[in-house]
């Protein structure tokens, strides 16, 4: 039981205020992230809408993924801004429950989707005389929408978890948005069994990596035993860009939901990672690395201009 057993009715974000003087650069730098992570992810989502040759699963998957990031980071990045450029930095209990029922939610339908796409690969490599058949358009969709489904189950669980009660005072959340492991912290029963709970759903849902891992070496053995160095090169350059995102993805979320007790200033500063650097990176790693994409990209500008 707390000591202090005031019930709160509202949380104030440290977040960032433990560093005044480099607020002003931090929010211009945030600010740029944020907008160059839009444009890339919906310049993806905009070729694969308007190109004809990429309708097929593997951008479907990616689409997906790029509209998912963008809903993630919209959930917090503007909050962040917000109170980095404000001295009020206070949110409701309803609110933070709806930020993190939004940011568990959309974090495990990228998580996912990017599982599914680890599958896909795994089709094309493996089996790529029967993938037409495999995977289909239909099916493709059929999956992203079990993402979107299973990324908000557990989410609402979770959140349902940590929200069951009251808080107590101290309302100070020693991060910039609303973290479940900080808020178990705050809340107003014993939140041992809690913690217990929503920590073992995280590292289940992180076990998609262990999944992923599987995949790979099937992938990866196969590629080794093609011939042609043409097609070994194809091969990889196919599965490159997943590879390297699913590196920082799930590398940087299991370095949060893997690490037992890490102090708020710790905790906050590694959540910059997932929270705004990896959705920066991964548009313009699928991108930048596709040649599907950058010649979807040049018949555009090609239009444009003529």
């Amino acid at each position: 039981m707390k000591k202090n057993q005031t019930i709160v009715k509202e949380f104030i974000f440290v977040g960032f205020s433990v560093y005044p003087d480099v607020q002003i650069l931090l929010s211009v730098i945030f600010f740029c992230l944020y907008l160059f992570t839009l444009m890339g992810n919906l310049t993806i989502m905009g070729l694969t809408w308007v190109d004809r040759a990429l309708h097929t699963p593997m951008y479907i998957f990616l689409s997906a993924l790029s509209f998912s990031e963008n809903c993630y980071t919209l959930s917090i990045i503007p909050r962040i801004l917000a109170d980095l450029l404000t001295t009020g930095r206070s949110i409701s209990v309803i609110g933070c429950g709806l930020q993190m029922c939004f940011f568990l939610g959309l974090g495990g339908t990228s998580c996912i989707i990017l599982t599914l796409m680890g599958y896909d690969c795994f089709l094309v490599i493996c089996h790529p005389l029967r993938y037409p058949q495999l995977m289909t358009n239909i099916l493709c969709g059929q999956l992203v929408t079990f993402a979107w489904a299973g990324g908000f189950f557990v989410s609402l669980i979770e959140t349902a978890l940590i929200f069951r009660d009251f808080f107590c005072s101290p309302n100070l959340v020693e991060h910039f948005f609303c973290h479940m492991r900080v808020e178990l912290r705050l809340s107003y029963l014993d939140s041992n069994l809690t913690e217990f709970i929503v920590t073992l759903i995280s590292v289940s849902c992180l076990l998609s990596t262990f999944l992923l891992i599987i995949l790979y070496v099937f992938i990866l053995s196969t590629i080794l035993r093609i011939l042609s160095a043409e097609c070994k090169q194809k091969a990889f350059s196919t599965c490159a860009s997943h590879l390297t995102v699913v590196i920082i993805h799930f590398g940087f979320a299991s370095i949060v939901y893997l690490n037992p007790e890490s102090s708020g200033e710790d905790d906050t500063l590694i959540s910059v990672l997932y929270t705004v650097i990896t959705p920066f990176l991964s548009p313009f790693i699928f991108s930048l690395r596709n040649k599907d994409m950058k010649n979807a990209f040049r018949k555009l500008l090609g239009k444009i201009v003529t």
